[in-house]
């Protein structure tokens, strides 16, 4: 079977994942029969996985493994969660494949869960450690577009960062009907709460703006 990745490319990742700090697991939703992109989600997570041995792949059947699923609240496949080395969940997910320019989120979130500091100034901090309800950010993506990641990266970081949010990349194309349900014209699309939303690549200000008039 022909790799996803080129050699090149396997060893530009081996390099950036060599700034992990500790363990992960990347568990997996699929299904039998007709599931957009789980074979290609599936082969990248393996791929990608293999490239450090800090990183443990699983995948599970949303169907079989109803529970597990509902534990992360899994509706969509592929979708994949991370769990820290406690096997933890701190509400980072991807529905559809991180390909394409998202590649880049989907390497940032490893890095973030597996413990790397990322720099928010104090009072930025201060804000998000202040959020007390609970919150679901979507960012709508498409694999084409170069402003996406950052939206995504900003949308994980909340949540690993207060236990109430929740952030997860939607690929647009993949999950058609869910993006013409938000109305997705253009992208990076963000909704908060399945009210409020943002188009853009937003500074964390401007997300915690949203969460804050919730």
């Amino acid at each position: 079977m022909a790799t996803l990745l080129n050699q090149e490319t396997r060893d530009q990742i081996k390099e950036f994942l060599g700034d992990m700090q500790e363990p992960l697991t990347m568990v997996l939703f699929t299904q039998e029969g007709p599931c957009e992109t789980c074979k290609e989600t599936r082969q990248l997570l393996e791929e990608v996985s293999a490239l450090n041995d800090k990183i443990s792949f699983v995948e599970k059947d949303i169907k079989q493994d109803a529970s597990e699923a509902a534990l992360y609240d899994i509706t969509l496949t592929p979708s994949f969660v991370f769990l820290n080395a406690q096997n933890e969940y701190h509400g980072v997910k991807f529905n559809g494949i991180p390909a394409g320019h998202e590649i880049n989120s989907f390497l940032s979130a490893i890095l973030d869960v597996s413990g790397s500091k990322f720099d928010i100034s104090p009072a930025v901090l201060k804000r998000i450690e202040n959020i007390q309800k609970e919150v679901n950010i979507k960012v709508f993506v498409t694999l084409t577009c170069p402003h996406c990641p950052g939206a995504v990266q900003s949308a994980h970081r909340l949540a690993m960062l207060n236990k109430h949010v929740t952030g997860e990349m939607i690929e647009a194309q993949t999950f058609y009907e869910l993006s013409q349900k938000f109305n997705v014209s253009g992208v990076p699309k963000i909704i908060i709460n399945d009210t409020l939303e943002l188009v853009g690549n937003q500074p964390l200000e401007a997300f915690l703006d949203q969460i804050e008039s919730l």
